[in-house]
């Protein structure tokens, strides 16, 4: 296939999470895009190592997922969320609550990851002010931790570049260690086994320090993502779920990463064996194809709103334009009976061990200090220059994709490799083939 040369003024548009300068100076332009493959403004065929960004976790273009959008777009655009609906929405509920851990059965949808997280923290303050334990304000996160942009989501979260240029955002909020040990656990195949006592940090430092009756939640990713892939330890996940147990407070499973099948399961939660009292998810909830999130609470949560508020009365005052979007709405039913018709969650755990052995068939090459992994997703750490952090990854990156025509993506010195679902042995021996051919000519 054939396209034209793309000629496109770059002045205007003010890039998301990129250096501008240094992209405008030499454009990357993505022009179209069908299953495992991206197609380059050049007419290259571009392997997609990271599902888009985590997100089209059924390959591109899917073609249910398009028509049912189109569809929707001709037969209605939008419709008011507030005191009005349209019948896809209850539907793309309903679809998602069917995968979802039994007894999480009520969906607040929301636009985005970012959102899902803000709306989930809302929820979590205002359901223990209405049941009335208002002491309950503070909120903890986890260092490294990424929960989207919004001011709750970098509040809870724990990365500095995030958080640095914004000032205080939320008071009352503070932070366990994230649980990556590299020193004990490098090149570890899945879940390490030394770790999980960090979780204790949780009891024996946080609640003591604070008091834990002014604790409302804990937001935790299963697997922090953005941060460079952190795996949790054996157990790790368990003790956090019991200590919030022991004292009432609120487990928050931010899984716009790990849903979807991206670890072999419907959720993380499933993988795991820890059902939170939320879920956020996102991203490939509907293969990326209409921007859409998340918040799936326990129905104890919700029956709480709906018991306390007086009647006729709006029991939640929060929501957005576009939550539950006519198109979004129809995007995600689709990709949800496309993830069952197609066996996508199987088909992810089925080639999990593959991916696996070609991750962990980097060690030992040139600068590669780490490789870590779980279920369709890797984290190749890597040593970095003195004085320029990020600069090796970042090499790699243009290197894979300018020379080997295969997209990967990093964060400081951290390759993070994500492919959609669909991945086959042979797009798995070309992405890590690209990956060897690269670091070892650095």
């Amino acid at each position: 296939m054939s396209h034209p040369s793309y000629q496109v003024n770059t002045e205007h548009f003010w890039m998301p999470f990129t250096a501008n300068r240094q992209f405008k100076a030499k454009p990357r332009l993505l022009v179209a895009a069908k299953g495992m493959h991206y197609t380059s403004d050049d007419g290259r065929q571009i392997l997609d190592g990271t599902a888009g960004l985590w997100c089209v976790n059924a390959g591109h273009g899917h073609p249910k997922i398009v028509e049912a959008v189109a569809r929707q777009a001709a037969e209605m655009d939008y419709a008011p969320g507030f005191q009005m609906s349209h019948p896809k929405v209850f539907e793309a509920a309903s679809a998602l609550v069917d995968i979802a851990p039994k007894g999480m059965n009520r969906v607040f949808f929301v636009n985005d990851g970012s959102e899902g997280v803000d709306t989930a923290l809302k929820i979590a303050l205002a359901y223990h002010r209405v049941r009335g334990d208002a002491l309950r304000y503070r909120l903890v996160g986890r260092e490294r931790a990424y929960h989207g942009v919004g001011f709750g989501g970098i509040a809870v979260g724990g990365i500095a570049g995030s958080r640095k240029h914004f000032g205080p955002s939320l008071a009352g909020v503070d932070h366990i260690r994230h649980p990556l040990d590299i020193a004990r656990n490098a090149f570890t195949r899945g879940m390490p086994q030394q770790g999980a006592e960090l979780a204790d940090e949780l009891e024996q430092r946080l609640l003591a320090m604070h008091d834990p009756a002014t604790i409302a939640a804990v937001i935790v990713e299963p697997i922090q993502g953005s941060t460079g892939v952190i795996i949790p330890p054996q157990g790790y996940l368990q003790k956090l779920r019991a200590t919030c147990d022991k004292y009432g407070i609120l487990l928050i499973f931010d899984e716009v990463i790990t849903g979807f099948g991206r670890l072999g399961s419907a959720f993380g939660a499933h993988y795991f064996g820890v059902v939170p009292d939320m879920i956020v998810c996102a991203k490939g909830l509907t293969n990326a194809a209409v921007p859409m999130g998340a918040v799936i609470c326990k129905q104890e949560i919700y029956d709480t709103f709906m018991d306390k508020a007086p009647e006729n009365a709006i029991e939640f005052q929060h929501g957005y334009t576009y939550s539950g979007h006519p198109l979004a709405s129809a995007a995600a039913v689709a990709t949800l009976q496309v993830y069952k018709d197609e066996q996508l969650f199987e088909r992810a755990a089925g080639i999990a061990p593959y991916f696996e052995d070609a991750a962990h068939s980097l060690k030992g090459l040139p600068f590669v200090k780490d490789v870590r992994n779980l279920g369709l997703v890797c984290g190749v750490e890597l040593d970095g220059i003195a004085g320029k952090p990020g600069a090796r990854a970042y090499e790699v990156f243009l290197k894979c994709f300018e020379e080997k025509g295969v997209l990967t993506r990093t964060t400081g010195d951290i390759l993070a490799l994500s492919p959609p679902l669909i991945i086959e042995k042979s797009h798995v021996d070309q992405l890590f083939g690209a990956l060897k051919e690269v670091l070892s000519s650095l």
